[in-house]
């Protein structure tokens, strides 16, 4: 569960930043969607680095499933009796947040490939040239496009804020002060990285970027 995480984190943020160059214009934004494609080459073919990266992340996102339904299973049988009476606890809704929002995230992850990476979705759908595919994506009359991005965005940053925070109590932040650090700093992260992915969309939706 931790591995698989770390590795999803680390994408997440290589691909924020790599969104980010949007606000370096088109011709920028273009050549360095084309330099990924042949990045690894005379070694690999044209997009061979981003389907191994595609079937990377796949094995990582289905192991990552995996590994929840497993701790989940293990829990259940561990106590198959339910408390008769028992506390609501504090985390608790951000526990009940990372199944709803997984299955927000995957539904999405889903449909971003259909979209920005097959084109099958897309307006434009045209691969030489992503700058015009992203513009015509979050387009104002496809409002509901940038309302379901935002949707999976959040759910995202919740899903990071309790699995940050979980990653660092699991490290050794258990005293008080410990926890409120673990807290702060899992806040800060995906609040970071939500403004990150949203800062986009939001960007063309308004004009900005165009």
């Amino acid at each position: 569960m931790a591995v698989t995480g770390i590795l999803l984190v680390l994408f997440l943020i290589a691909h924020m930043l790599g969104n980010l160059k949007i606000f370096t214009g088109a011709t920028s934004f273009d050549h360095y969607a084309h330099w990924l494609r042949e990045l690894g080459a005379p070694l690999l073919p044209n997009a061979g680095f981003l389907w191994i990266q595609r079937v990377g992340l796949l094995a990582a996102v289905l192991l990552h499933i995996w590994a929840a339904t497993v701790l989940a299973l293990r829990a259940r049988a561990a106590r198959p009796v339910r408390y008769a009476h028992r506390k609501k606890v504090r985390g608790s809704y951000a526990a009940r947040t990372m199944r709803w929002g997984g299955v927000i995230i995957l539904l999405f992850v889903i449909y971003h490939i259909l979209d920005l990476t097959t084109g099958t979705l897309n307006p434009v759908g045209d691969p030489a040239r992503p700058y015009a595919n992203i513009v015509a994506d979050f387009a104002p009359e496809r409002w509901y496009v940038t309302a379901f991005y935002t949707l999976a965005i959040v759910a995202l940053g919740f899903h990071l804020r309790h699995g940050v925070f979980s990653a660092l109590r699991s490290l050794g932040q258990q005293t008080p002060r410990g926890e409120q650090r673990a807290r702060a700093v899992a806040l800060a992260f995906a609040v970071v990285l939500c403004a990150g992915y949203l800062v986009v969309p939001f960007a063309v939706l308004t004009g900005l970027v165009s």
